[in-house]
């Protein structure tokens, strides 16, 4: 399922599989990228939720998960979403998991922004959006996951393989970094930290 996994650059996430693409984030984006069946919106910041590239690959009848305080979109059927809801469009199904910070401002948890749990072709993918290593985290249960490393707004390096060893995926991705912060050196950091995952770091695809 990997392969089917490409890194956008920064927080943006492209998984393709069945004929089917699933947008995260999408930020910066070429002209010619594939439409989306389905982008998933963490939260309302500008490196996020980017109103302009959305419209680069949406349809009418894409599908736009997110917070409720995404919906500015005027193409696509929007489904609004929260921490612990779940969305199945029978192809997918999508579960919203909590993302925050618990030692710096910038994510509240009162504002119920997501990460999520994307099951697919047998496989769940979780990608953490913008968070910190939080408590619910114990709790995750995937094959793929996809963290940031970046420090200042989210975990750092160290942080985000914590976390890793005690979710125990088959597979660690990490991402959030090399635009506004972080580094491919955060990237290898975060590699070595991390006891049993496979850890794949990937180059940007655009």
């Amino acid at each position: 399922m990997v392969e089917n996994i490409k890194w956008l650059g920064h927080a943006s996430i492209l998984i393709s599989t069945g004929g089917k693409n699933i947008y995260i984030d999408p930020w910066k984006l070429i002209k010619d990228q594939p439409k989306g069946d389905l982008i998933l919106i963490t939260h309302s910041h500008y490196d996020h939720f980017s109103p302009d590239d959305i419209s680069k690959i949406v349809r009418n009848d894409s599908v736009i998960i997110g917070p409720h305080d995404i919906f500015k979109i005027k193409t696509g059927e929007k489904k609004e979403i929260k921490p612990g809801q779940e969305i199945n469009l029978n192809w997918v199904k999508i579960k919203a998991v909590p993302a925050y910070n618990i030692n710096k401002h910038f994510h509240p948890k009162s504002n119920n922004w997501c990460g999520y749990i994307i099951e697919i072709d047998g496989n769940k993918i979780y990608i953490a959006g913008d968070t910190d290593f939080i408590p619910e985290m114990k709790n995750i249960v995937a094959d793929i996951v996809i963290l940031p490393i970046g420090g200042t707004y989210t975990m750092t390096a160290e942080e985000a393989a914590n976390a890793i060893n005690i979710i125990k995926p088959k597979i660690a991705i990490p991402y959030h970094f090399g635009d506004i912060v972080g580094s491919e050196k955060d990237a290898k950091l975060f590699s070595s930290f991390v006891l049993n995952s496979e850890v794949k770091i990937l180059k940007i695809e655009k």
